[in-house]
């Protein structure tokens, strides 16, 4: 490999094995470039939701319940399962948001002690817009890649992930 294609990854592996020859530092390869693209995901999230006035937690909440399609609502407890958070921290999250006036709240007509969440039509707005902004920022983070090369490492991350999704 030439200097011009090496990285900061690069740079760092060759000081650890300089430095420490024992050291088995092939891990680093994959796992240090995984650390850093995830650096400048979370940079773009945030900046495609600061743009539409979102936070990340309220996407989450957003955008699972415009995934649930119409009537775009879901019971707490579906939300709490579909964002993997505490249901004091959900409720915290829906305050905030029926605040903005993104979600209301409605009776469960199933369940008279129940609630419903469901996305307003601001709320829809607001996830379809930001969705789209984040998209066009992932777009360009993998922009360097063939959709060859893509679904490559696509496949290669689910493999690595798997064993961690339960």
């Amino acid at each position: 490999m030439s200097r011009a294609q090496e990285d900061d990854v690069d740079r760092l592996i060759a000081a650890w094995r300089r430095e420490r020859p024992d050291m088995d530092v092939s891990p680093m390869q994959v796992l240090s470039r995984v650390t850093r693209l995830a650096l400048h995901l979370d940079r773009a999230r945030k900046q495609a939701f600061a743009d539409h006035d979102l936070e990340s937690s309220e996407f989450d909440v957003l955008s699972a319940l415009r995934r649930a399609g119409k009537p775009y609502q879901l019971s707490p407890g579906q939300l709490v399962q579909e964002t993997l958070v505490t249901s004091g921290t959900m409720t915290n999250r829906v305050d905030r948001l029926v605040g903005k006036g993104l979600v209301e709240r409605l009776p469960d007509p199933a369940d008279r002690r129940g609630v419903q969440v469901r996305l307003t039509a601001h709320g829809r707005v607001a996830v379809d817009g930001a969705i789209d902004s984040l998209l066009e920022h992932e777009h360009e983070l993998l922009d360097g890649l063939s959709a060859d090369e893509a679904k490559a490492l696509a496949d290669a991350l689910r493999t690595l992930s798997r064993p961690f999704d339960h």
